[in-house]
């Protein structure tokens, strides 16, 4: 099985993608690195990740869309919006941020992400899932044995010890906070009240940097939306009625 099947057959994604390109035409890529992109790029850095964004909206004819991200996928958005205002006409964000963990003033983001890196250096490629279950269950600690399972050998299947390394340490020292306030694009941020990843102020942060942005916060703890969350046809909703009105 290779790794575009095993995702779609993930109960983790399958629906949520389904879902969305039911109502959406939906442009999707696997950021370089990982997945079907190059596992080993000359480099990993946040203007080579543009310049990805860049190709494929060149290769898919884009015009005007909108851009959705989770996670860090929202600083990348931010930047490419910023460089290029006249392409994209709404932002949708989910567990999102503007600011890598080694630049947020909480307290504990830093030693988090040093112990994030460790744990990717020792045992990421390793058949074992132990090292890899920090991240599982930071990113659904409610979700079903199945679910997390899935998500555990989607980790080891779709990235290199050393990308993930390389990628983890780019998300961490990333900021697009300037960027953000300079954006006239209308933008929807939504976020898990007690996400373990991106902490909910983090949500917050983002929404006020951006003019106009609305935020709504879910009740949930997870970082990644999935089927199964009492939240999960609301998000649609919400998402829905956004793009009807911005795209």
């Amino acid at each position: 099985m290779n790794h575009l099947e095993y995702e779609w057959q993930s109960p983790i994604w399958r629906s949520f993608l389904e879902r969305f390109a039911g109502h959406n035409q939906l442009v999707r890529f696997d950021q370089r690195g990982n997945g079907l992109s190059d596992w080993d790029p000359p480099i990993i850095s946040v203007d080579a990740m543009i310049e990805d964004m860049e190709a494929v909206v060149a290769a898919a004819n884009l015009k005007r869309f909108a851009l959705y991200d989770i996670s860090q996928g929202a600083a990348f958005s931010v930047r490419y919006a910023y460089e290029h205002p006249d392409e994209v006409s709404c932002m949708i964000f989910y567990g999102g941020f503007a600011r890598g963990r080694m630049l947020r003033d909480d307290g504990h983001s830093e030693s988090y992400h040093a112990a994030a890196k460790t744990l990717i250096e020792q045992g990421w490629g390793s058949p074992n899932p132990m090292f890899r279950n920090f991240f599982t269950d930071a990113f659904f600690p409610d979700a079903p044995k199945e679910v997390k399972e899935s998500f555990d050998e989607m980790q080891r299947m779709s990235c290199s010890p050393e990308r993930a390394l390389e990628i983890a340490t780019m998300n961490g020292d990333v900021d697009v906070s300037e960027m953000a306030k300079k954006l006239d694009v209308p933008t929807l941020v939504i976020h898990n009240k007690d996400d373990g990843v991106a902490p909910v102020a983090e949500g917050r942060l983002l929404a006020k940097l951006i003019p106009g942005a609305t935020f709504i916060e879910f009740p949930g703890n997870e970082h990644i939306l999935r089927e199964g969350q009492p939240y999960f046809d609301q998000f649609f909703e919400e998402v829905n009625e956004f793009l009807a009105e911005h795209n």
